[in-house]
């Protein structure tokens, strides 16, 4: 169902996660979200680091925003992504986390390269018994978030099928029963979640483009098994919030996954299948090369288009943009195309400078071809000249 997005043309968004503030020292480790909140120093910095992710995004001129994903820990590479899950759900032997491995086709690095310290920092809990959805609190966590802005906040969370490959397994004996009872816990919290009012949740990186370049998923699972997997997810949300299928080759540390630029290309049919209102692209870290085939095949839903560039500290120029965006035009119809960042920029080693700069640029270049069109520009205040300290003669 088409909320936040409904009445909007070229959008502006980014896809989760911003640098967190060097300030926000504390960290939710095993503690519940609401215990946490109990403590006056956490609840000071987590919610004083929301609403500098909101504001910054605010005077960017998004039009959808995030919570910069701020009750992710400090962990090394944005680990925390995986990990909160895994430690807050039920069936899993928390007391004794171990190094994962390496599974489903899963990208080694060896001594001496830094996503060898990602592979080293990826400890997880044990399944143990039967999963359930435990105390992820998703619900209170976006409410944190939405009574400090009058603009949408859209909440993500991790895919099934990526958890389900990142922890050894003492209770199911087929890991597509882990794969399922996984989506099973997410479909309930994110149902919950949309109940409250949501109006955009967001699952982030299914498997499924990643089985043409890695292989099937446990060695049998195919594309069609994975659409499975994600539909089951978010079953029922649809009648109730707007539901995002984020996509993007992965950048822990900030660091490119593939030596090769890799396409979607394979992947499109069952993107245009899965049960989502939008579906996004990574796209400027490839130079757009998808563009075309995602316009052709995905036909049946909004579409959002990656414009800057999450890997690099360059800041894209609100021209550059916006002529990613006519380029893009001449595939996907405005009315359906969503302008966002390619992934998170919060996954260690950029600053928050630079991830305000490139969500003020993303808007401008927008405004650029929104003027073009005759179409009703967002204000960015980050680029108001009359509030610049250089003086102009």
């Amino acid at each position: 169902m088409f909320e936040a997005t409904a009445n909007l043309t070229l959008p502006t968004t980014i896809i989760g996660s911003l640098p967190r503030p060097s300030w926000f020292t504390e960290n939710l480790g095993s503690n519940t979200f609401l215990r946490s909140m109990m403590n006056s120093r956490y609840r000071e910095q987590y919610t004083d680091a929301v609403a500098v992710h909101l504001r910054d995004q605010e005077i960017a001129g998004l039009d959808i925003c995030t919570d910069g994903d701020a009750h992710y820990d400090e962990e090394v590479g944005g680990q925390s992504w995986t990990s909160y899950p895994l430690f807050h759900m039920e069936g899993f032997e928390k007391n004794n986390p171990q190094p994962a491995v390496m599974r489903t086709g899963g990208v080694a690095f060896p001594p001496g390269h830094i996503l060898h310290d990602y592979l080293e920092a990826r400890v997880m809990p044990k399944v143990i018994g039967p999963i359930g959805r435990g105390d992820l609190q998703y619900t209170s966590m976006w409410k944190t978030a939405q009574r400090l802005t009058t603009k949408p906040v859209k909440f993500g969370t991790v895919t099934p099928d990526i958890l389900a490959a990142a922890v050894d397994d003492a209770h199911y004996e087929d890991p597509f029963e882990r794969i399922m009872a996984l989506s099973n816990a997410l479909n309930e919290e994110l149902n919950e979640l949309a109940d409250a009012g949501c109006p955009v949740i967001q699952l982030e990186e299914p498997s499924i483009h990643m089985i043409p370049v890695r292989g099937k998923v446990f060695g049998k699972h195919d594309m069609g098994d994975m659409v499975k997997v994600f539909d089951n997810t978010t079953r029922g949300l649809r009648d109730k919030t707007e539901v995002w299928c984020h996509t993007c080759w992965g950048n822990p540390s900030q660091q490119r996954m593939f030596k090769e630029t890799q396409s979607y290309e394979p992947a499109l049919e069952f993107y245009n299948q899965v049960d989502a209102d939008v579906v996004t692209f990574e796209s400027c870290s490839s130079g757009m090369r998808d563009v075309p085939a995602i316009g052709k095949i995905i036909t049946e839903k909004k579409i959002a288009i990656g414009m800057i560039d999450h890997h690099s500290l360059q800041i894209e120029s609100p021209a550059e943009i916006a002529e990613r965006i006519r380029e893009t035009l001449q595939h996907i119809p405005a009315e359906r195309l969503i302008l966002c960042s390619d992934c998170g920029m919060g996954r260690e080693g950029m600053s928050r400078r630079h991830a305000r700069y490139k969500m003020a640029s993303l808007v401008q270049g927008a405004n650029m071809v929104k003027r073009e069109l005759g179409l009703p520009e967002a204000e960015c205040l980050a680029a108001d000249g009359r509030y610049s300290l250089v003086p102009t003669e």
